[in-house]
């Protein structure tokens, strides 16, 4: 297993006190917001600006060390993951993120039928759905917009 510290170097980035605490937030928080590390981070070290959270994040993003996915309708989550073109699936109500290895042999999903030119290096295939807990969960109650609650 590698340390942040070597991940960091490898990566010819200055080691830090909050490029550590992020990299190990991430280590056992896989798919966290900004905000779910900016927490735990402070937890670790104490004061830290949530822009000082934003710019490690950033920085790890660009160095390759950490890889940012977009689920519509959800902040952007952070993970360690990297380099292996592997995908998600999104729990509808709960948000909750898993990884899924791509499908079908060796990254069948970076040959598409026609790729316009382009050299494609990372495909993005999220799949929906509801995690286990929340299938046996009973369904949440719909409430009617301008229905008097009663």
């Amino acid at each position: 297993m590698t340390t942040p510290e070597t991940q960091l170097r490898a990566a010819s980035l200055r080691v830090t006190r909050p490029r550590v605490a992020v990299i190990e937030a991430l280590g056992s928080r896989p798919h966290a917001d900004a905000d779910t590390v900016a927490t735990a981070v402070r937890a670790d070290l104490g004061r830290v600006s949530t822009q000082a959270i934003y710019d490690v994040l950033g920085a790890l993003t660009r160095a390759g060390i950490v890889r940012a996915i977009e689920p519509a309708g959800s902040p952007a989550r952070y993970e360690l993951r990297v380099g292996d073109n592997h995908h998600h699936v999104v729990c509808r109500r709960c948000g909750d993120i898993e990884d899924v290895d791509c499908a079908v042999g060796h990254r069948p999903c970076l040959e598409a039928d026609d790729d316009r030119g382009f050299v494609i290096d990372e495909a993005e295939v999220t799949y929906w759905g509801l995690c286990p807990d929340c299938r046996l969960a009973p369904p949440a109650p719909t409430v009617t917009p301008g229905a008097a609650a009663g």
